[in-house]
């Protein structure tokens, strides 16, 4: 095992920032020593010829004058030591960071305005390109070059697809995030193939108007600088297939985002049938499965969006990566929105959370390898930008608990309005600040035992849902849980339903839930009260 010693020079006391690059030293594999603060020369010269490590790492952050006497100081100690062959890192400000070059003791020097992923590749003994960083060309290289950081993604698209190619360059020349998200407007996501049917007015309605192969291929032109994020696509709303083979083969599609149940007559997104959405979703994952690229199921949070239980949340969650594995599917992406219901508490969030990924970790196995991406609620996000800055790095801290692989930032705006290339690097830049103080040593939220209780109660709840889907289903020879029949009528008789659904062809919309103690829970009307899953499963059955 490789080892690194570390300490500050002088009188800084200023420990942070190399206490935490011997924390990310230890994740990257190294054996650390901390030799504290203020170390002479002498001491370091000890450490040195008593441990042998592979690097000696210091840092100083005050006077650049100052530093250029310690580290000449230094210098003329280490020679006097007949230890000038010393592989040596220094971390500081920039001003300090320009002293240290000067004095030609440093292997490496970090002045704080580096990426996280170049700290990472240099422990890693990878060879990249400083300026660019990981150039990865799947997620699943980005994420081994960039691990233990996680990955950024933002989704991006103006009304214009002029602005929306200027914009990707801007982003990726930022070098802030790993992947950009685009969205089309609800024209192409609806009827990108066939062009004769869309509406005029919705031009560029909640995204880049995309009309053209072409379109797509100029986007990912335009990507390649900076640290060459990834792209990838939202999956349409119908003609998935098409989608999924013009994604893959303009942009490179990093990963699928497709739903189970949504952008049909459920959602009125679109005017699939939803037995027929839900066979055209499982193709579309089952494409995807069949070409190695990996799926995510972005199921839970409609439920939640619509202000469904948490139980139901906590069941889709389960049947969205059950379905993407029978599908052929290997890596799945988990998406987790929290602060959805807003309202919803950080530690009723984390119970939710935990279940779903409880519950999902039963089906990994050598085939099937669950990735953790964690995101902000966008309905929770305040209209006020400072507090909206304030919520999103919140929800940040709140989501490293689940150590998430992949953080997909929400813009602090974007209550207000869709992202600007400068809103979405300011972004990014905050959930960089957090991870920077947050990600490496913070202590575990999720030990907590009234988030545990929560986390048990909702498994609990969320296997009632489920054994109430098979049996509906148990008189058929198909998996109740991936029969497309099946699961339409668990909708369309209520087992699986929100609030917010009432008037949908699709569903009945007759479930009431309440925010209560932190947490949206069934509630009963008639006698205004908190129920649970059993007793609404029970009554359903009897109705039924």
């Amino acid at each position: 095992m490789k080892k690194i010693i570390g300490a500050t020079l002088g009188n800084c006391v200023h420990v942070a920032g190399v206490y935490n690059f011997l924390n990310l030293a230890e994740l990257c594999g190294y054996q650390t020593n901390f030799l504290g603060i203020g170390v002479k020369p002498a001491r370091i010269i000890g450490a040195l010829q008593e441990v042998e490590p592979d690097y000696l790492a210091l840092s100083y952050r005050l006077t650049p004058e100052v530093a250029e006497k310690l580290l000449a100081d230094l210098k003329n100690a280490l020679q006097e030591a007949g230890l000038t062959g010393q592989k040596m890192i220094f971390g500081g400000t920039p001003a300090v960071a320009k002293v240290a070059a000067e004095s030609g003791l440093f292997t490496r020097i970090f002045s704080g305005e580096e990426e996280a992923s170049a700290v990472v590749s240099f422990l890693k003994g990878e060879e990249t390109d400083e300026e660019a960083g990981p150039r990865g060309d799947t997620l699943l290289e980005r994420m081994g070059q960039k691990h233990p950081y996680p990955l950024l993604r933002h989704h991006f698209g103006l009304p214009s697809l002029e602005e929306t190619v200027r914009g990707v360059k801007t982003i990726a020349e930022a070098k802030v995030l790993d992947i950009i998200s685009l969205g089309p407007d609800q024209n192409a996501q609806e009827s990108f193939f066939r062009p004769a049917e869309m509406d005029p007015k919705q031009e560029g309605a909640g995204g880049v108007p995309l009309r053209r192969e072409e379109d797509l291929i100029r986007i990912y032109q335009a990507s390649r600088t900076g640290n060459y994020p990834l792209l990838r696509c939202y999956s349409g709303t119908r003609d998935l297939l098409k989608w999924a083979e013009l994604a893959t083969r303009t942009i490179k599609n990093a990963w699928a985002a497709i739903p189970l149940f949504w952008y049909s007559q459920l959602d009125g997104r679109a005017d699939r049938p939803l037995t027929a959405a839900i066979q055209e979703n499982q193709a579309a994952m089952a494409w995807y499965g069949e070409r190695g690229i990996p799926v995510e199921v972005n199921e839970a949070h409609h439920w939640s969006l619509r202000s469904a239980p948490d139980s139901v949340a906590v069941a889709a969650f389960y049947l969205a990566a059950y379905n993407a594995k029978k599908a052929g599917v290997e890596h799945y992406i988990a998406q987790i929105m929290l602060n959805n219901p807003p309202g919803t508490s950080g530690i009723m969030d984390l119970g939710k959370a935990l279940a779903g990924l409880e519950l999902v970790g039963r089906l990994e196995d050598d085939r099937f390898k669950v990735y953790r991406q964690v995101r902000a609620g966008l309905a929770s996000l305040s209209v006020k930008p400072y507090v909206a800055k304030g919520q999103l790095a919140a929800s940040t801290v709140l989501g490293l608990g689940l150590s998430p692989q992949i953080i997909h930032v929400v813009a602090y705006c974007e209550a207000e309005h869709i992202a600007t290339p400068a809103e979405i690097i300011e972004s990014c830049e905050l959930v960089h600040g957090v991870l920077k103080n947050y990600l490496y040593d913070a202590p575990d939220p999720t030990a907590d035992r009234r988030i545990l209780a929560r986390k048990e109660q909702l498994i609990t709840e969320a296997e009632l849902i489920l054994k109430a889907i098979r049996a509906l289903g148990a008189a058929k020879e198909s998996d109740p849980l991936t029969d497309p029949e099946t699961l339409a009528q668990a909708v369309g008789l209520g087992i699986l339903d929100a609030p917010q659904l009432k008037g949908s062809p699709a569903a009945p919309g007759r479930i009431k839930t309440r925010l209560w103690q932190g947490a949206c829970r069934l509630w009963d009307e008639e006698n205004q009260r908190v129920t649970g899953e059993e007793e609404r499963l029970a009554g359903h059955s009897r109705s039924g």
